[in-house]
C-alpha cells in the first residue's frame, strides 16, 4: 500500500506526509508535538529543511543549532542528525536523491 500523500506516524509525537516524489528529489511535511524527537540517524541523501512554524533544536554531527519558523537548515550526506521540538512545529523536508527507504509506491 502506498504511503504517498498519507499521514503516518514516524516516532512518538511525530507524524509525516510524503509528497509525490520526482525522479531524483522528494519532499515531506513533518509535524512535531512539543518535546517530540526525530531520532538520531544518518543517510546518504542531502537534506534541506524549512521550518514552517515552531522551534526545533537540531543536532548535526554533535553540533546543536536552534531554528525558528522561516529558517532553513542543511544536512549533508552521511551526517548523523536528529531534532527536538522546543514548541509544536511543522517542518518541510527536501531530499536528494529520493529516500527510497521511506517511499512505498
Amino acid at each position: 500500500m502506498s504511503n504517498i500523500n498519507v499521514w503516518e506516524n514516524a516516532e512518538p509525537g511525530v507524524k509525516r506526509k510524503i509528497f509525490e516524489p520526482g525522479a531524483g528529489i522528494m519532499m515531506m511535511e513533518v509535524h512535531f508535538e512539543e518535546g517530540a524527537e526525530g531520532y538520531q540517524h544518518s543517510h546518504p541523501h542531502e537534506q534541506l529543511s524549512y521550518l514552517l512554524e515552531g522551534k526545533l533544536e537540531f543536532t548535526i554531527d554533535g553540533e546543536s543549532k536552534v531554528i525558528v519558523a522561516g529558517e532553513t537548515i542543511y544536512i549533508p550526506s552521511g551526517a548523523r542528525h536528529g531534532c527536538r521540538a522546543l514548541a509544536p512545529s511543522k517542518l518541510l523536508d527536501t531530499f536528494t536523491p529520493v529516500r527510497e527507504d521511506l517511499v512505498k509506491r
